[in-house]
């Protein structure tokens, strides 16, 4: 496993992250879960990422209960927050990011998460207040790190200028050969400003594996079939024409010896 330094903070991540939005959540069983856990760790991946929202907490609980044995200097832990947790509960407001991160903490059973994320831009909440908020939880301890998800380009510009608050060490956008929107303002942005890419959704949900033919059904066991998961696929994926653009990938990959998802993501 090779690891790099994420943005310009001290944390040294190994290049594949272990996320867990749809399988900790209970889309996959508990005992299968642990085990890739287990796996990913032992192929030395360190980078956890999760979300207060995957499973309404559900992904945090799970992962405190199957990392309270790891000893916490073993991996970097991140997690997000913005979605409705609750009819009143939402957003990046001062209350908001206090109260979230400690119910996160106290389901993931640490102390404080390395990298906390704006998991969307909260065009409710004045920026200050939401920059002011995240300074506080970093200088409590709480949070070493800061980052976000999929906010606009001048927002995080907007960031940039607020004197006296913390500054965001990682983006964590949606990136893969089938979405590239981000090459347009969002990494050139951060390229400049020293700020790391944590892509999500880097396979496509699978479709860059090349396990899903043209003019087939998805097979049971794969994510579009599933009854859990499937409802959050993104349709247009499976459309014939991205499809066979995928195959045509096959014998690429094959070339330089690699698998596809190993080329998809190199």
């Amino acid at each position: 496993m090779k690891y790099r330094r994420l943005g310009e903070s001290d944390l040294l991540v190994s290049e594949i992250a272990l996320g867990s939005w749809l399988t900790y959540s209970g889309g996959v069983d508990a005992a299968t879960s642990r085990a890739c856990i287990r796996k990913a760790l032992s192929l030395g991946i360190n980078f956890i990422d999760t979300a207060n929202v995957y499973g309404r907490g559900a992904a945090e609980t799970f992962l405190g209960e199957t990392l309270a044995q790891v000893p916490r200097d073993q991996y970097i832990l991140a997690t997000k927050l913005y979605f409705a947790m609750s009819d009143t509960d939402r957003g990046l407001s001062r209350a908001q990011i206090h109260k979230q991160l400690n119910a996160s903490l106290a389901r993931l059973r640490t102390d404080y998460v390395d990298l906390y994320q704006c998991h969307r831009f909260d065009v409710e909440t004045p920026l200050d207040e939401t920059m002011q908020a995240l300074t506080e939880v970093v200088n409590a301890g709480k949070a070493r790190f800061v980052g976000f998800s999929e906010w606009p380009a001048e927002a995080v510009r907007a960031a940039f200028e607020i004197p006296g608050t913390v500054r965001f060490v990682s983006s964590q956008p949606q990136y893969s050969l089938l979405w590239r929107k981000p090459e347009a303002e969002i990494i050139p942005l951060c390229e400049a400003e020293g700020i790391s890419q944590i892509a999500w959704s880097p396979l496509a949900q699978g479709v860059l594996t090349g396990k899903y033919e043209p003019g087939q059904a998805p097979a049971a066991g794969m994510r579009a079939a599933s009854p859990k998961m499937g409802a959050f696929f993104r349709e247009a994926w499976l459309e014939r024409q991205t499809l066979e653009a995928v195959q045509r990938l096959k014998p690429l990959a094959a070339a330089t010896g690699l698998t596809m998802a190993q080329f998809a993501l190199a």
